[in-house]
């Protein structure tokens, strides 16, 4: 399983995911640019002090992971809180990769399209969105049941 982050904003949120990713086991990717320096002196400052144990991939731009992907062979699953699918519906596999957009704008159009399955977590009426480390968490936790992709 592997997450990643498209253009991310907030460096706390991901530093917690890229937390996420170490204690799960799962390969963490952020597409840049970020809004924040993508260093290991910038994610300490936030308190990632799980750095050296995540599997973390950079990628320059979003053409960049797209080719990356591509040459896997993985399967984009975008979270969006304009997706009709929810989560909980969808099969997960372990040749998939969790997108999750920028706090502040999500994903551009262009990315939607390229997604193979795009998926929203459940909300009550009126509510906006989770805050994106609880998102990843929650659908990463999903996905690693299904694929029995816990760590033992």
């Amino acid at each position: 399983m592997r997450i990643a982050l498209y253009e991310p904003d907030i460096p706390q949120n991901t530093g917690t995911i890229l937390r996420l990713c170490a204690c799960l086991g799962i390969e963490a990717h952020i597409i840049e640019p970020a809004g924040f320096p993508i260093t290991d002196r910038a994610f300490r400052r936030a308190g990632m002090d799980y750095l050296d144990q995540v599997a973390l991939t950079r990628h320059g731009s979003f053409e960049a992971f797209e080719q990356w992907r591509t040459r896997e062979r993985l399967s984009l699953v975008l979270l969006t809180t304009g997706a009709e699918q929810s989560y909980l519906d969808h099969v997960f596999r372990a040749d998939q990769v969790l997108l999750f957009g920028r706090e502040s704008a999500g994903v551009p159009e262009s990315v939607h399209t390229a997604a193979d399955s795009r998926l929203r977590i459940p909300m009550q009426p009126g509510m906006r969105s989770l805050n994106i480390a609880m998102a990843a968490a929650i659908v990463a936790s999903e996905a690693l049941r299904q694929t029995d992709g816990f760590p033992r």
